[in-house]
């Protein structure tokens, strides 16, 4: 945990990191609005500041969703995660921004504008939890809340270097959340490394125990597939989790990844645009957006079934075919380099649409599958830009992932590196990592 973290959180005080968020959102615009911090309850998370991506109801606000207006009444008034974090003795210091109902990879936002990487603002930071994980990255929370539903933990994770738990389908509630694909939404965590998010993790969810991580199976052709410099990194990611007592094979796996796909858009753009058919009859959401919603409702209720009673063969395809008798799979989160912003903002002439395809090509399918995985910085691309690996486990092995991601840190400092071009800013608030 970072040195201010410990000095501040002991002294329960929030004020110098809410100072800290305000000073550096001019330049991440990664919150929507700043709390109030209180932790008068005593639990086992005294005094844990964190962070909330705006799409959970809380008791003194409705969440905008990344929207201008806020969201209609969701389905309680107090989202359960939230209940669960403030009992704990939690501190919310504030909400996090995310792109137009969580329905976009890169962070680009048509109504509030993007959340940008805190380590270079010029690189997108990761959709659509993007405000969640650039706050964690800049220092200005332990921890922070978020949900995934095609990759929006471990996409942003990657971008802006830090950890990133997705947990199986259904272990966490989504009570008081706002949907986006309710057949593959998650909701889960971001902190820097797995040390500091098992505790919230396990507050969220009953981790069952189980035996540790010793086999794995790293997806060789999507290794090959990554850019060299990205390669590079997932290999000395991988070297670290062989350390950790774990024997690996390589093994493709790309086929019975592509096989996921159909299903799992299909799932997103007709779930998606059921829940959310209501934004078509106004102004609140940008073309971009509008069309793909409209896309959505364009796939009738039958095929839309179909697509979700896929999932049972297809997890078990990709077991037999992929893990076999391993514990996880290892692959990159992404095999290009982490693009620049304008080549993901639908108005810039540098705009590629297939830059967006590939984004969450390799996180898509564990959503589809409803296996968890964790996300974990294994070091920096040529451009300088971090590099995360995927860690994909069978259902409920999210506390054997969770141990193995803290093993791997244990053993290395990649999660602890701080964004050169937040220093100055951090270390004018006293802080030294």
């Amino acid at each position: 945990m970072p040195s201010h973290f410990r000095e501040w959180t002991a002294n329960g005080n929030w004020a110098e990191l809410v100072s800290l968020a305000r000073n550096l959102d001019p330049i991440l615009n990664a919150f929507v609005q700043f709390g109030e911090p209180v932790a008068s309850v005593r639990g086992a998370l005294s005094g844990l500041p964190y962070v909330v991506k705006d799409i959970f109801a809380a008791p003194d606000r409705q969440p905008f969703g990344g929207l201008a207006q806020a969201l209609p009444s969701l389905d309680c008034e107090y989202a359960d995660v939230l209940r669960l974090l403030d009992n704990a003795g939690a501190a919310r210091l504030g909400y996090t921004a995310l792109t137009e109902i969580a329905y976009e990879p890169s962070g680009y936002n048509a109504v509030r504008g993007r959340v940008r990487n805190p380590w270079n603002p010029d690189f997108i930071s990761g959709g659509s939890s993007s405000g969640s994980a650039a706050a964690v990255a800049s220092g200005s929370a332990v921890v922070a809340l978020g949900s995934d539903t095609g990759g929006s933990l471990r996409i942003p994770a990657h971008a802006c270097g830090i950890t990133a738990w997705k947990p199986t389908w259904g272990v966490v509630s989504t009570r008081g959340a706002m949907p986006l694909a309710p057949t593959l939404d998650t909701i889960g965590l971001l902190a820097r490394g797995a040390a500091e998010l098992m505790p919230a993790a396990e507050v969220l969810a009953d981790l069952k125990d189980g035996a540790p991580v010793r086999t794995g199976v790293v997806v060789r052709d999507a290794l090959d597939a990554a850019h060299p410099s990205v390669r590079k990194a997932c290999q000395g990611g991988v070297e670290a989790i062989a350390s950790c007592v774990v024997s690996l094979d390589r093994r493709d796996g790309l086929a019975a990844i592509d096989a996921a796909d159909a299903p799992v858009l299909t799932i997103m753009q007709g779930e998606a645009a059921r829940c959310h058919r209501a934004l078509l009859e106004g102004d609140a959401i940008g073309p971009v957006l509008r069309r793909r919603l409209a896309k959505g409702l364009a796939i009738d209720d039958a095929t839309l079934a179909n697509a979700a009673a896929q999932r049972p063969a297809l997890a078990a395809a990709f077991i037999e075919g992929v893990m076999r008798s391993a514990d996880v799979v290892i692959l990159p989160v992404m095999t290009i380099r982490t693009p620049p912003a304008a080549e993901c903002d639908p108005p810039d002439q540098a705009f590629r649409p297939r830059t967006l395809y590939e984004i969450s090509r390799l996180t898509r399918f564990v959503n589809m599958l409803g296996f968890p995985a964790v996300a974990l910085p294994v070091g920096f691309d040529d451009r300088g830009l971090p590099v995360a690996l995927q860690v994909v486990g069978r259902p409920g092995m999210d506390r054997a992932l969770l141990s193995l991601a803290a093993a791997v840190q244990a053993r290395s400092d990649w999660h602890d590196r701080v964004p050169d071009a937040l220093a100055s800013l951090v270390a004018s608030h006293g802080v030294t990592e």
